[in-house]
């Protein structure tokens, strides 16, 4: 019997130590499951964004402005095209457009000048309407005569940007500037034929050419003004 009581005493003990081991295995198994957890849970946090420069976002401001630019010019060209009942309102719209984009150049350069651009580019748009209208009427005697007025426009607009900023070529302006006619010339004659494919083309390469366009500005811009860009 004593043998017996030894035994069973002996097998208590025994499972006693093994169930305080298990619960400390368990103990420091949720330890170590909760702190993995934790290091996902902050992995998975945004971390916060490095602040952005001034002159980067000068440049996201000036590209949505010259987006529009593009964007609205060719949605002109299709409801002007296609008669539609929105060209008015389109128009409105362009013609805003060109505003917003003299307003952006007003800190660096004075209302005055800001004011200067503005007019320059309703004039280039009003003279697209004529491109536009003259395309549409296949009168090629009045298509040239604008298309003509519309390069003296583009180097008027090019020889007021490299008079007030020594870091714009008048010469590459000019370059950059006759392209975004050619392109939207490309857009207008390819919807008369009926060329979807032709007139997309011409639309993707005209939104990238005026991408780089708008991104020369803003490089000159910061080059000329270091001061305001710390």
């Amino acid at each position: 019997m004593r043998k017996l009581i030894n035994y069973l005493t002996i097998m208590i003990i025994s499972s006693s130590i093994s169930n305080i081991g298990c619960a400390k295995s368990n103990e420091q198994s949720m330890k170590k499951t909760s702190s993995q957890m934790e290091q996902t849970k902050n992995t998975n946090e945004v971390q916060p964004v490095a602040e952005i420069s001034k002159q980067e976002n000068l440049r996201m401001a000036m590209r949505k402005l010259w987006e529009d630019h593009i964007t609205y010019t060719r949605n002109f060209i299709i409801s002007d095209l296609g008669n539609l009942k929105d060209v008015d309102a389109v128009s409105e719209r362009l013609m805003k457009n060109q505003e917003e984009i003299g307003d952006a150049i007003k800190p660096y350069y004075g209302g005055e000048a800001g004011d200067k651009l503005t007019n320059l580019l309703k004039d280039h748009i009003q003279i697209a309407v004529e491109v536009v209208e003259s395309a549409k009427k296949n009168n090629k005697e009045a298509l040239g005569k604008s298309q003509k007025k519309w390069k003296e426009n583009a180097n008027d607009i090019a020889l007021f940007l490299s008079s007030a900023n020594p870091n714009w070529s008048k010469e590459t302006l000019e370059k950059m500037l006759s392209k975004h006619l050619d392109l939207t010339t490309g857009e207008v004659s390819a919807r008369l034929k009926g060329d979807w494919k032709k007139d997309l083309e011409s639309y993707d390469k005209g939104h990238a050419h005026m991408l780089i366009f708008s991104d020369t500005l803003v490089d000159g811009i910061a080059r000329q003004f270091p001061e305001k860009f710390k």
